[in-house]
């Protein structure tokens, strides 16, 4: 019993280690989605998306050189299970990326506005973690329970264990496991670090680069974390579980679900049975870091709605962020990062919406503000 407390406050403590020095770069380097689809659409500014693509490199290859060394199972992640709910992907990513423009940021974005002093941050949060848990639990859980996750595909039926895109590579040109994941993990993977550094300002932008590889090492730190050091056996049951993960399996980072349930917690803070995290220490570790930095900074500062208007947007937007999150199993970070690092087909349906729901509303927002 004692070593399997010291596991779960290792996987705590360790979650909210990362999250820190999560809040601590991304409030530095002003590291946000909306904030880069924003950027390419209005301005044609690739730079802060090139941060975020080089995260995402950095996380595929640090979290399947930790799968091929045997280190971590990203199979049993809830990414790379073999049923993909494309409907619930696409359209979860989809009204995220909408609620995520209309909001101005993602659930990621508002954690680190908290920490600077953001009271609207934390009204968007608080509605994001109602309908995440809505979705999860709730109303909304039975609208997406019935209608959207029964249309799926059964990708056992055709033969693949998982999701992953190196299965379906290795599959199509007749290649074994291990040489299909290193060569879709090499070609993915060096394709986007390319991309990224051909860009002579985004090379002479140090805040920048070395953000985007700190935060994909945190997310492949995650995976380590939760899906190694945190891999025991439970003392009562004799099984080998994954400890304080509210999946019951390894996790990385993401934002959306575990802010309902650290809502959860402290509304049943007496409720035995419920128990800080991995995801919702990591939430937390956002804030403080983002805290630490805003104050190094001096710019800390409290900041209210500027409107009625302001205050109704940020309110639908975060209702959609927290239905689509759950629904698309993912935020920007959640899918964007750590379910697209495990190369699940999947979370890069989940991302498309997300993007394209982004774009879309962003578009309309400037279309809007130049007629009137």
């Amino acid at each position: 019993m004692e070593e399997a407390r010291d596991l779960s406050s290792l996987v705590v403590g360790g979650g909210l280690a990362l999250g820190f020095v999560f809040g601590v770069v991304a409030n530095r380097a002003n590291f946000c989605t909306m904030g880069a689809v924003s950027d390419v659409v209005n301005m044609g500014h690739w730079g802060r998306m090139r941060m975020w693509l080089l995260a995402i490199a950095v996380a595929i290859i640090g979290a399947n050189l930790l799968f091929h060394a045997g280190l971590v199972d990203l199979t049993k992640s809830i990414y790379q299970r073999p049923s993909l709910n494309w409907l619930s992907l696409l359209l979860g990513g989809v009204l995220f990326g909408v609620g995520m423009s209309l909001a101005g940021g993602c659930a990621n974005k508002n954690l680190i506005r908290v920490g600077g002093g953001s009271l609207r941050a934390l009204v968007v949060l608080t509605f994001l973690g109602i309908s995440a848990y809505m979705t999860l639990k709730g109303l909304f859980g039975q609208w997406r329970s019935s209608f959207l996750d029964p249309v799926s595909v059964d990708l056992g039926k055709m033969g693949l264990p998982d999701q992953s895109l190196a299965t379906v590579v290795g599959r199509a040109a007749g290649l074994d496991t291990g040489t299909a994941l290193m060569a879709t993990l090499w070609i993915v993977g060096l394709a986007l670090v390319a991309f990224v550094f051909k860009d002579k300002r985004f090379r002479a932008n140090a805040t920048q680069w070395t953000a985007g590889i700190v935060i994909g090492a945190i997310v492949a730190a995650g995976w380590y974390l939760t899906g190694h050091l945190g891999f025991g056996e439970n003392p009562e049951t004799l099984e080998e579980v994954y400890f304080a993960t509210n999946t019951r399996t390894l996790e990385s980072m993401s934002f959306v679900a575990p802010t309902a349930f650290g809502l959860e917690l402290l509304m049943l803070w007496t409720d035995k049975s419920l128990r800080v995290t991995f995801g919702i220490a990591t939430a937390l570790g956002v804030v403080l870091g983002s805290l630490a930095w805003a104050l190094k900074a001096k710019t800390f500062r409290w900041e209210g709605f500027a409107s009625f208007d302001d205050l109704r947007n940020q309110l639908v937007g975060a209702i959609l962020m927290g239905f689509g999150g759950v629904t698309a199993m993912g935020c920007t970070v959640g899918q964007g990062l750590a379910g697209v690092s495990t190369l699940a087909i999947g979370s890069f349906l989940a991302l498309a919406g997300i993007i394209a729901g982004s774009a879309a509303t962003l578009k309309y927002i400037t279309w809007r503000a130049e007629r009137d």
